[in-house]
């Protein structure tokens, strides 16, 4: 139905005319409603759906061939692309698994320590890899300290079944809540960067993200972290001495660091601290002229040409290797920036903002809680990523037009699309640990509401203390 209802949209656009806005305000109107009715229906995958302004912007006149091809090469494209680069050599060589293990072993073997150690190992490597590969890599461990445990499932007390629900939770809502740490942590945050830069040349460094989004992400898991063990489902367990012995068991088997993983985590260490530093790097040598992208290419370049084994003739990563690249991310960040770039073309967003600039009597709090509310609960049925690339040009155009500054309303509204708590379809990780049997729909649905509204106060809080502070917008 939605592979039909795509193009039949766009068709009753062709002979319907927008005079207060612009000619060609129908086509890109049109347009806009094919790819969203795909994206939300996902009758193609939603990357193929990015691939319809390349094809048809030159067809429809609305931008020529050239023009519209910028925005799929785009700098945040490559930035994307060394960050996936990092995130497969990390995956390859185990260091991400040594990491959360590490961690594990940290945080002791109390109950509730375990489930916090579960979160925080997951939200770590959410900051860096994808939410998804790290809800894999942490639920076999996971399901190993539950399966000691419990011997007998049929036999479980109510402290132990919240034990075991905790623990899978606060792996989803970790891979969900890690990823806003930083901008390479989730695609939606790569969409708004994107669009930011190549409409509004507003740049958005590294480290003033982190100084926002490490924080952020902090106080929320620390929320999320007692909501889960403390107010809805506390186990009363104590100490599990059981958990150390598997822990220990997990770092026996990857034994001591080889040579792939020590050269990877150098030059993962390096490319973070040059994204952190860039500013007072460019200060000190002014030549260097470094960006965000730069260093992710610079990054993956060397995973590429440093050698493991000489002799053996291996690279920390080989381009076989990127077959596991989500390839079709950095083509969705293409469509979107065409896209928007066609809605700005039009005089949509213009339009929208100078509709609700002359609503006087809406207070800017309002429209915000509204937008993040928007947000928030719509990312729980329709996939984060297609969402923000919708709604993102919208919500810039509406702060010109209520006279905020784009920043207090984008990111807050782009960070509530990975706040989804709710529902088992709403993110991967959420389906990942659903799929584990261990968890119920209304078991999920009753704290993710809870978090959905908190995360709600939260962002609200963001958009008007903390941004304007840190950005000085």
């Amino acid at each position: 139905m939605g592979l039909v209802l795509g193009p039949v949209a766009f068709s009753c656009f062709l002979w319907t005319e927008f005079p207060q806005i612009s000619e060609n305000a129908n086509l890109v109107i049109g347009m806009a409603c094919w790819m969203i009715i795909w994206w939300i229906s996902e009758a193609v995958s939603i990357s193929v759906t990015a691939l319809l302004p390349i094809t048809l912007f030159p067809l429809l006149g609305i931008m020529d061939i050239k023009s519209v091809s910028a925005f799929y090469a785009s700098p945040i494209v490559y930035l994307f692309f060394g960050g996936f680069v990092m995130a497969l050599a990390l995956e390859k060589v185990n260091l991400h698994k040594r990491i959360a293990i590490n961690i594990l072993k940290l945080t002791g073997t109390h109950a509730d320590g375990i489930v916090f150690g579960f979160m925080l190992s997951t939200a770590l490597m959410s900051m860096w890899i994808s939410n998804t590969a790290s809800t894999v890599v942490m639920l076999p461990i996971a399901i190993s300290v539950i399966n000691l445990l419990l011997t007998d499932p049929s036999k479980m007390s109510k402290g132990q079944r919240a034990f075991c629900l905790t623990i899978m939770l606060g792996i989803a809502f970790g891979a969900n809540i890690g990823g806003m740490a930083t901008l390479i942590g989730t695609p939606p945050n790569s969409v708004m960067l994107a669009f930011m830069e190549n409409q509004y040349q507003i740049e958005i460094d590294f480290l003033r993200w982190m100084l926002m989004g490490v924080p952020f992400s902090m106080i929320l898991l620390l929320t999320t972290f007692y909501i889960l063990v403390r107010v809805f489902y506390p186990n009363g367990m104590g100490k599990v001495e059981e958990a150390q012995s598997i822990i220990e068991a997990e770092l026996k088997q990857l034994g001591s660091m080889g040579r792939g993983e020590k050269i990877v985590s150098v030059i993962f260490i390096l490319a973070a601290l040059m994204w952190i530093l860039r500013s007072q790097i460019n200060v000190l040598i002014p030549q260097a002229h470094l960006t965000d992208t730069n260093i992710s290419l610079m990054a993956a370049l060397l995973l590429f040409i440093t050698p493991i084994d000489w002799r053996e003739h291996k690279f920390a990563l080989a381009w076989k290797d990127t077959e596991k690249l989500p390839w079709g991310i950095l083509i969705l960040f293409g469509g979107g920036l065409a896209l928007a770039a066609g809605l700005s073309e039009v005089g949509l967003i213009d339009f929208i903002g100078d509709y609700l600039s002359s609503q006087k009597n809406w207070p800017v709090i309002a429209i915000t809680s509204i937008l993040i509310f928007l947000m928030l609960f719509m990312t729980e049925l329709i996939g984060n990523v297609a969402l923000v690339t919708i709604l993102v040009p919208l919500v810039a155009g509406i702060s010109q037009g209520i006279g905020v500054s784009m920043l207090e309303l984008v990111i807050p509204v782009t960070l509530a699309s990975s706040c989804a708590f709710m529902l088992p379809m709403a993110t991967p990780p959420n389906a990942i640990v659903f799929a584990s049997g261990h968890i119920k729909v209304f078991e999920m649905a009753r704290v993710g509401f809870f978090l959905n509204l908190i995360s709600v106060v939260f962002l609200i809080a963001l958009s008007r203390w903390i941004i304007p502070f840190i950005f000085q917008v």
